[in-house]
């Protein structure tokens, strides 16, 4: 298990739990990810922050801080 935010372009992963609570956890809940989702680091910027991510369908951009609190099982 792994952080979002380590996975590398092309790379997938599978959402197991996200380790915030109250309104970000309801984002980013609300943005797709909850457990079972599949989740591919689309795009990195050259610092590595924001990065762009598919979930289900839709390319979302996520700071480090928030992708950190995302635990994915990496495929």
């Amino acid at each position: 298990m792994t952080a979002l935010s380590d996975l590398r372009e092309g790379q997938r992963g599978q959402v197991v739990s996200l380790l915030t609570r109250d309104s970000m956890r309801r984002r980013l809940q609300d943005i797709g990810l909850i457990e079972g989702t599949e989740v591919e680091c689309v795009l990195k910027s050259p610092a590595g922050d924001p990065a762009a991510y598919q979930i289900r369908g839709a390319l979302i951009a996520l700071r480090r801080e928030d992708s950190d609190q995302v635990m994915v099982l990496p495929a």
